[in-house]
């Protein structure tokens, strides 16, 4: 007999999302209903749904890494977790929601150095136009501080990004937040994560 294929893995996924939920659990405590932007492996998302129980986990990402996420989610399925949706940020409309209940949240973690700065400018644009007003918006990732990099890490993993693909690369804090300020949403807590990350959480006014 066949064992199973092993499941898809990141190691940074694991690595960090202890910390991630610390903050998540207090961000998302009056939340609903969260849309998680590039669900990646669908590590975060079975990690957080059985330990945030009064949300519903909506996952999403391009259709290529659907296979991965329902993997997880068919290893370590909670009943506040759903299947994924299919959302490119450079062409989808925003996803709609499984239930009555519109998206009252949204989590993004590792998406804004990865991909263009016009899709970051365009999944702020969607955030801010759906999110209802005392929505939360909590993104994790590595920033820039006044245009500087804050470890050498830091610097070498975007030397590495924008070789790989010259429009990525890690943003500066003051331009995301000046992007959140633009689409309607204050930022609340900017919280230190392990490895030179952060935890930026912003509220839909």
């Amino acid at each position: 007999m066949n064992s199973p294929a092993p499941l898809p893995f990141s190691q940074a996924c694991e690595n960090n999302q202890g910390p991630i939920f610390e903050v998540l659990h207090s961000a998302f405590a009056q939340c609903h209903h969260v849309l998680e932007i590039g669900s990646g492996t669908g590590q975060h998302s079975v990690f957080f749904a059985p330990r945030l129980p009064h949300l519903v986990w909506q996952t999403s990402d391009l259709d290529g890494n659907h296979a991965a996420i329902q993997a997880w989610h068919n290893a370590h399925g909670a009943s506040n977790l759903r299947a994924p949706l299919s959302f490119d940020l450079a062409s989808s409309n925003w996803p709609e929601a499984n239930q009555a209940q519109p998206f009252d949240a949204v989590f993004t973690s590792n998406t804004c150095h990865i991909v263009a700065w016009p899709l970051v400018q365009r999944m702020f644009m969607l955030v801010g136009q759906h999110l209802p007003a005392g929505g939360t918006f909590a993104i994790y990732g590595p920033f820039n501080y006044g245009g500087q990099f804050t470890s050498e890490s830091n610097r070498a993993f975007d030397a590495w990004l924008r070789q790989r693909d010259a429009a990525s690369g890690i943003r500066d804090f003051e331009a995301i937040t000046a992007l959140a300020q633009q689409h309607g949403m204050q930022l609340q807590l900017d919280q230190a994560m392990p490895a030179n990350n952060r935890t930026l959480v912003f509220r839909k006014h």
